[in-house]
Formats: structure tokens, sequence, C-alpha cells
């Protein structure tokens, strides 16, 4: 790959800029649509990518997560995509270990126990130096694209990657994560804004880099309850907004627009809505009505299908996806899944959701 291909300028000029237009709330001819893990397992030619490699070192390698992050948009008509990458190599920067365990999933080899453990994390993280892996992904994948479709950065929350990194893995109650905001508020708080400070610096090179949109990942929001999401998980979704924009603006680089998704966190989609980003992600829990009643009008819905909607039958996925946008309206809205797609859906009836999408929102437009 000549050294062209991989600095950041110099990029192809966008032609289908739909989902930029949606997420500023402009006017969009048709309902953009992306899906949560959409470069995923559910792909035959993922898998086989995938096969001979750990998934960190998928990670790390940005020829790879280029050509996983294309494969999705060489089958479907889909209006943004999205890096191939992970929450927890935010983790990995500040020293922790991290390995994919079959089966298990992501494991931590020694999780946070005592607060004493805040110690053995680096404190001053130089996000290029850690994780500049990911830098080169986003622009060999931004000139790669030949500027089909906007291409997302993202990175995990601050709670989600602390309840990560307490837990050591998933958890069905996050106890361990939970029992430190509890017994050791402070602590936390240390450990949370070392963490919003990393992803500042990392969101921030992904724009550098050449990312044209920000999603913010509280994939653990539901485990906490109203209080606890107001000490412990908004504060720091606010200071991320704001310190990544007034970051942008000193750079001169492009500001873009930012996606909060906090799944499960119905009780706070109104501070969400204020908290300084244009789009609000919704898991599908939540009616599509009442979302935008609690939200006003300033901001832009992205989502929220039921992922298993995947598995009914195409004719199924058509009327789903036009009740959905009949709920939300086709402007200032992005159509998504609730959350990622699963591994065993069939690429078939993703193409059905993308091209539902299309046909009902262009249909309800000109009408």
């Amino acid at each position: 790959i000549c050294s062209f291909i991989c600095s950041p300028k110099d990029f192809p000029r966008l032609k289908n800029d739909t989902f930029l237009r949606a997420a500023h709330g402009e006017e969009t001819e048709h309902t953009p649509v992306w899906c949560m893990r959409q470069a995923g397992r559910y792909l035959p030619e993922f898998r086989e990518t995938r096969a001979a490699q750990d998934f960190f070192t998928t990670c790390r390698s940005p020829k790879l997560c280029c050509e996983l992050t294309l494969q999705p948009l060489r089958r479907f008509p889909l209006d943004a995509a999205i890096i191939f990458s992970d929450i927890l190599v935010v983790p990995q920067a500040l020293g922790m270990e991290v390995v994919m365990v079959p089966g298990k999933g992501p494991t931590f080899t020694e999780p946070l126990k005592e607060v004493e453990d805040l110690l053995k994390l680096r404190q001053k993280v130089d996000v290029t130096a850690e994780l500049g892996y990911v830098f080169q992904a986003i622009t060999l994948t931004r000139h790669s694209l030949e500027g089909r479709v906007p291409l997302i950065g993202f990175s995990g929350a601050p709670w989600t990657l602390m309840s990560y990194m307490i837990e050591g893995g998933g958890s069905t109650t996050m106890a361990k994560a939970k029992s430190w905001l509890y017994r050791h508020p402070e602590a936390s708080h240390r450990l949370l804004r070392l963490l919003a400070d990393v992803v500042t610096d990392y969101l921030v090179g992904q724009v550098a880099a050449g990312a044209q949109a920000l999603q913010l990942f509280e994939s653990h929001a539901g485990h906490l309850g109203p209080e606890q999401f107001q000490d412990f998980a908004l504060p720091y979704i606010r200071d991320i907004a704001q310190a990544v924009k007034s970051r942008l603006k000193e750079e001169a680089l492009p500001l873009v627009p930012m996606i909060i998704f906090a799944k499960d966190a119905h009780y706070a989609l109104r501070d969400l809505a204020r908290a300084g980003y244009e789009v609000i992600g919704l898991d599908w829990t939540i009616h599509p009505r009442e979302a935008r009643a609690q939200t006003g009008k300033d901001v832009t819905l992205q989502g929220n299908l039921d992922p298993c909607a995947l598995y009914a039958p195409k004719e199924k996925i058509g009327e789903l996806v036009k009740k959905m946008l009949e709920g939300f309206g086709t402007q200032r809205y992005i159509a998504n899944l609730g959350h990622g797609l699963y591994p065993d859906m069939s690429p078939e009836h993703v193409g059905a959701f993308v091209e539902a999408v299309h046909a009902h929102s262009r249909h309800i437009n000109k009408h």
C-alpha cells in the first residue's frame, strides 16, 4: 500500500452524504440506514477473513480492518460504514491484557480487583503510540471507500469500559463493577476521568485520521439505575462531547456529528438529548413516538428495530420497518437495529431490512 493511501488527506469526494445530512437534521430523500455489527460473523466472507487470526491481532491490522469494514458495503446499499475494531482496545492502551476466548468472549487476564490496582494503569496514554493502528485503519478505509459512504469511528464510554475492566469480561449483573461505585466512589471517579480523557484523545485522533462521524457506546447503561447513571455515566458522556468538540475546533478538524448509544437507558433520554450529541441511538425496548416525545425536535434519533426481527420472513421485516418509519418519521432519523447483528442471521434478511428502509421511506416522503 503506497504511502499516499495512508495519508489522512486528499480523501475522495463523498458521493452519498444522506447519513451525515440526517445526523445534522437536514432533509433527506430517503431515511439512511446502517447496522451495528454490520461487519460481523453473519457474513461468510467475514468468517473466512478472520479464520486465520486471533481477534485482537485482526484489530491491529489496518489492512484486515479495512477489508472487514468494506465487506457489508459490497453486499448491501448501506448509507454508512463503521470501522471494524473493538471497544476494548482502550483498556489495552491503558496497559491491561485482554484476550478473546472462543465461546466465552473478551477476557481480562488480570482484572482490577482493588483500588490499588489503578496504579498499574498508564496514567498518561499516547493514543497515537498505543492506538495508531486504528487511525491507520480509518485512513486506509476512508481512501478505499472511494467516497461511497461516510465512515463512522467509535469508542466505548467510560462506565462500560470500567465495568469490563473490573468484571474481567461479560457479566449478567455487573455486581463487581457496581460494588466499586458503592464502595469506592472516589476511586471510581478517578478511573472514569482517566478513561474519559483517553477516549477524548482517541476520538479526536479518529477524526484526524478521517472518521466522518463518531459513536460512543454506553452498552452497559442498563445495569445502572437513574441515580448511578446521573453520577457515574452522564457527566463523562457530556464531558467527552464537549471536550471532543472544542479540541476539533482548536485543531481545525472537521466538526463531525456525534452519536450516543446508551443501551437500556430510557430513564436518561431527556438528559442524553441535552448532552451535546447530534444523534441519540435507541435500543428496541422503547416506542419510537415515546422516544421522540422525550428527546424533542433538536436531535436526530437512530434505531431501533429489534435485531431478532431479522429472523422473521422477509415480507414481515418489510412490515416492521414500515411501522418503525411511521413511528419515527422519515426525517431527523437514521434507521438501525436496537443492537448489533447476531452471528446466525441471514445476510439476505439483512439486505431485506436495508432495502425496506430505503423503499418505504422514499414512498412516505413522496406521499
